[in-house]
C-alpha cells in the first residue's frame, strides 16, 4: 500500500513537471503584443561591413529588431534559429536587424566564425540605441510593423524558426 501511494505521488509530480515544462516552452515561443503601439525610435547604425542601416528606410516591411551581445549565452543560442527564420521569410520582404551592444567589429567578426548569419549585424557601440528602446535584458527583440510601430516584444531567447512564430510574423506582414 505504501509503495502504491509513493508511485502515485511520483506519477503525479512527474506529470506536473512535464506540464510545467510544456507550458513554459509554449510561453517562451510567444510574443507579447504591445498595448501602446507607438512609433519605433529611429536609428542609424553601421553593420560590421561599414554599411549604414536606418530603421525608417524599412517602412512597409515587418522588421525584427534583436538586441544582443556576443557574451550572452541565450543570444548565441537563438542566432542559428534566427538565421533559419530569416531565410524563410526574407522573400516576403521581412527584415532582421540584430543590434550588438557595446562591442566592436572584431568581437562580432570572431563571433560569426562560430555563428554565421545572413542578416545584418549592427553595432550600438555607445549603447545609445538600447537606451532609446528601453531594453533591460538580453536578448530582447521587438517586432516593428509595416507602419513603423512597435507591435510585439520578446524578452529572452526564442526559436525564431518555430512555425507558429513564423506564421505570426507573416500575418503581420499581410496586414
Amino acid at each position: 500500500m505504501q509503495n502504491r501511494l509513493r508511485y502515485k505521488k511520483l506519477f503525479f509530480f512527474t506529470g506536473l513537471l512535464l506540464w510545467v515544462c510544456v507550458a513554459n516552452s509554449a510561453q517562451k515561443q510567444s510574443l507579447h503584443e504591445m498595448t501602446d503601439k507607438k512609433l519605433a525610435p529611429d536609428f542609424v547604425l553601421k553593420d560590421i561591413d561599414g554599411n549604414e542601416h536606418r530603421l525608417s528606410n524599412y517602412r512597409g516591411k515587418v522588421v525584427l529588431v534583436n538586441f544582443w551581445a556576443t557574451w550572452c549565452p541565450p543570444c548565441r543560442d537563438e542566432m542559428p534559429s534566427m538565421d533559419r527564420a530569416y531565410k524563410k521569410f526574407k522573400k516576403a520582404g521581412m527584415v532582421i536587424l540584430a543590434i550588438d551592444i557595446g562591442e566592436d567589429e572584431d568581437d562580432i567578426f570572431k563571433f560569426t566564425a562560430d555563428y554565421p548569419v545572413s542578416f545584418p549585424l549592427l553595432m550600438d557601440k555607445d549603447s545609445s540605441v538600447i537606451r532609446q528602446w528601453a531594453v533591460t535584458a538580453l536578448p530582447t527583440t521587438y517586432i516593428v510593423d509595416p507602419a513603423g510601430r512597435l507591435f510585439y516584444r520578446a524578452v529572452g531567447g526564442r526559436e525564431w524558426d518555430d512555425d507558429a512564430l513564423i506564421a505570426q510574423l507573416m500575418s503581420l506582414q499581410k496586414k
